[in-house]
């Protein structure tokens, strides 16, 4: 999967059960059209009748009519109610730290809606649909980064984009930053005014935390295709062997991750003339970063699938405090991120294990006592020109940095609240780490494949035994959607505009299309 392009159709319909990645991509970077389900209309209705009916019996219930946290002792009257909603979004909208990007914000104003549209928050249909209404006319709530220790959930982000809910907060509309009020108005919405339990609801759940995990998640599954690409294509270039990659080798290890990456790297490879070219070489086995590439690229691709078992059934939970049900309004910890946290740690490591091997094959293209005979750096005329080395040391940077990166949030925790929320996932943390390691690993990658394809261009060129042969079907591909936008490297240029170029191809899914488009579809 690569972020926007989206092939679902043409409404999102929400009810809280069924949410998927392909709908969140969707209406996160090609901006579709949301809707409620009416049975999730007619359940939102049910569980705020629960509500009326507490708040008329006058009994103390968290939220609804009591303080929140340390203050859960203290009883708030029902005429207090609107009162003490929408203090409690201003009070929990202490988030610092840039703000989010647009599509972070729509998919955790998504993944909220979602939560609520389940049915077990007692809040009015009415509040869900204006949270709806900012999706489809691109009213974007200005949310700070930082300030959620992701329980009870994630307070503080999720209160910056309720303000706006109510004519507070900051919001972006068509380009401009404007008070909430300005933009609704200039949206043609209306502010809400929050009854009992609503404040609450909108805020109280793991829907930030879960939308930056959606939205890495979603790159780290195109990031896996990328990686058996680039491999293959460092391979060919390398004059390395296929051998590895067989399905007899794979056959013996049952790890499906290890399958999949290396039926991924055979059909890259089908039909190399440069590999058949060396097949006597006398040379025994390739290292281990060409070689292991299954088993290294695999269990990341493992760790990614666990990770999107984890987070689709977070999507489509009620996760907020108390939950209603039928004839009973029960406080609990849905809230806790702890989860998410933990598998989003997971994949943040998996995922630097994809920079950490890239880089090794980068070094072995660039480093002529590791190349089998390519020039210096991949320049034909090294000493006056660089050419790809400190290509090299980005890559170099950017795996060191993921190393600091993928420390675990998860096992951290600071009690909040007076010692009443003693125990913290710090999930939002871990999510925010997880797709930071994600943007190096596709700029890791990029290096790799600029350098890849210099070699392969140079494998062919300088060796007069491999000139006209080609590389593998799937590498020849990628090789030339490369070419089309980043040329040859003659003499040294300004490399980060390369290095750009290449990442563009990744993240637009451009040169993952090229592929496939020749050797069919890539697991």
């Amino acid at each position: 999967m690569v972020r926007g392009n989206s092939k679902v159709g043409a409404n999102v319909v929400l009810n809280g059960e069924n949410l998927n990645l392909a709908e969140i991509s969707a209406v996160t970077y090609d901006f579709a059209p949301v809707s409620i389900a009416a049975n999730a209309r007619s359940k939102m209705q049910s569980s705020r009748s629960v509500v009326q009916k507490a708040l008329a019996d006058q009994r103390p219930i968290y939220g609804l009519t009591t303080g929140f946290g340390k203050f859960k002792d203290i009883y708030i009257p029902p005429a207090d109610a609107r009162t003490l909603q929408r203090n409690f979004l201003r009070s929990h909208a202490a988030g610092v730290g840039r703000p989010f990007d647009i599509p972070t914000v729509r998919a955790f104003t998504l993944l909220r809606a979602n939560a609520l549209a389940k049915g077990y928050s007692g809040i009015r249909p009415e509040v869900v649909q204006l949270l709806i209404d900012l999706l489809n006319k691109r009213v974007h709530p200005v949310v700070p980064e930082q300030g959620s220790v992701g329980a009870s959930g994630d307070l503080a982000p999720l209160a910056h984009l309720a303000l706006v809910l109510i004519g507070e907060g900051q919001a972006e509309y068509e380009g401009e930053i404007l008070s909430g009020g300005e933009a609704l108005a200039r949206a043609k919405l209306d502010p809400v005014e929050l009854e009992a339990k609503e404040g609450l609801a909108l805020v109280n759940g793991t829907q930030a935390m879960s939308a930056i995990g959606c939205l890495a998640l979603i790159d780290a599954l195109g990031l896996a295709k990328i990686a058996d690409i680039a491999g293959a294509m460092t391979v060919d270039a390398l004059l390395g062997s296929s051998k590895p990659f067989s399905m007899d080798v794979q056959s013996v290890r049952r790890h499906p991750g290890h399958k999949t990456s290396a039926a991924n790297l055979l059909k890259l490879l089908t039909d190399s003339e440069l590999m058949e070219s060396h097949a006597d070489c006398g040379m025994v086995q390739d290292a281990y970063s060409l070689r292991c590439m299954p088993q290294v690229h695999g269990a990341t691709r493992q760790a990614i699938e666990h990770a999107q078992d984890v987070l689709l059934i977070e999507i489509n939970s009620a996760t907020d405090n108390p939950l209603v049900f039928d004839n009973e309004v029960i406080s609990a910890g849905n809230f806790h991120g702890q989860p998410i946290a933990i598998v989003l740690d997971y994949l943040a490591i998996a995922m630097a294990e994809l920079a950490n091997i890239s880089e090794r094959r980068t070094e072995r293209l660039v480093n002529p006592a590791l190349s089998n005979g390519l020039p210096t750096f991949l320049t034909e005329h090294g000493g006056l020109n660089s050419g790809l080395m400190i290509a090299q040391y980005t890559a170099a940077a950017l795996v060191s940095e993921n190393k600091a990166f993928a420390h675990p949030a998860s096992v951290d925790s600071i009690p909040t609240s007076a010692n009443q929320e003693d125990h913290v996932s710090m999930g939002t943390i871990a999510a925010r780490k997880a797709r930071m390691i994600i943007e190096n690993v596709r700029n890791v990658l990029a290096i790799e494949l600029i350098c890849a394809a210099q070699a392969l261009d140079l494998r062919v060129s300088i060796d007069e035994s491999k000139a006209n042969l080609k590389p593998g079907n799937g590498v020849r591909s990628a090789l030339e959607c490369i070419r089309k936008f980043i040329p040859h490297l003659k003499e040294d240029r300004e490399l980060h505009l390369d290095i750009s170029a290449a990442e563009n191809l990744i993240r637009s899914g451009e040169l993952l299309f090229a592929v496939e488009s020749n050797v069919g579809r890539l697991d």
